[in-house]
């Protein structure tokens, strides 16, 4: 599952990067960070060391909200070479969650092709695990929806509310301690986001009529 999580995380990238290009913003590209390889959107916490702790303590016995979950390197852009500052930092910032659920839409269409086909296909087989990549690919286009500094969110919420991007960017270098307060004063907020991603990959599954 952690590679699929890095393949999702690589393409949610991807997705900012292709955004910023086509709004005329080029920094991404020309970093090479407009590409779906791994390599160059790997975070070694975001995308190694969380997600393996997640994997492995509930091997030592302690019970976690999440089963899997990370961020990967957040791609560089500059609002500058926008041609339309609020539209397009509005556009490119839900470019990243937009093809979570693109994403998420193509394995279940992918797995409902597979379970179809006139052939025995084991239980244990890969297309089986197709859904469950599928959830947590939702998973990280709802967390990344939630508006707190750095997530996508947090761009919609600063220009809906008229927020400068000077304060905005002050918050942000807070946003990570400010995230992880939420998640342990309310820590229903995995079980909401687990809830809402579970609930559209079931709605996907009525309308492919699994």
């Amino acid at each position: 599952m952690w590679l699929c999580l890095v393949a999702l995380l690589s393409f949610h990238e991807f997705g900012h990067a292709w955004a910023a290009h086509k709004c005329g913003d080029d920094t991404a590209r020309l970093m090479g960070r407009m590409t779906i390889n791994p390599v160059v959107h790997i975070d070694p916490i975001g995308t190694v060391l969380f997600p393996w702790a997640l994997i492995l303590l509930p091997m030592m016995g302690l019970a976690l909200p999440i089963a899997i979950f990370g961020w990967a390197r957040p791609v560089p852009v500059n609002p500058s070479n926008y041609g339309n500052r609020t539209r397009d930092d509005i556009f490119v910032s839900m470019a990243g969650p937009a093809m979570n659920v693109l994403l998420a839409i193509l394995l279940m269409v992918v797995y409902r092709l597979a379970v179809e086909l006139p052939i025995d296909v084991s239980e244990g087989a890969v297309v089986h695990k197709l859904p469950l990549v599928a959830f947590i690919s939702m998973i990280l286009c709802v967390f990344n929806l939630i508006p707190i500094p750095p997530l996508d969110g947090s761009h919609v919420l600063r220009h809906l509310i008229g927020m400068s991007e000077e304060t905005y960017m002050r918050i942000a270098q807070f946003g990570f301690i400010i995230l992880l307060v939420a998640i342990n004063v309310f820590p229903q907020l995995f079980q909401i986001v687990g809830t809402l991603s579970f609930g559209t990959i079931q709605l996907l599954q009525t309308i492919l009529m699994f």
